[in-house]
C-alpha cells in the first residue's frame, strides 16, 4: 500500500516492511492503494522507482 510520509512516499509491504520511494512520477492518485513498483534498491530502505502503477 502506498502511503504519504513527508518527503518520500512509503510503500508498505505485506510482511510489514516499509520502503521509501525516490521517484519523479506523479503518485498522489495512488495513495492508499495497492501498487506495483519496479525499481532499484538505492539505500537501506530506499528504492529508485522506474515504474509505479496500480496492482
Amino acid at each position: 500500500m502506498l502511503l504519504d510520509d513527508g518527503f518520500y512516499p512509503v510503500l508498505r509491504v505485506r510482511d510489514g516492511g516499509e520502503w521509501r520511494l525516490d521517484m519523479s512520477q506523479r503518485y498522489r492518485h495512488l495513495l492508499g492503494r495497492q501498487v506495483r513498483v519496479v525499481g532499484i534498491r538505492d539505500d537501506f530502505d530506499l528504492l529508485a522507482v522506474e515504474e509505479i502503477g496500480p496492482a
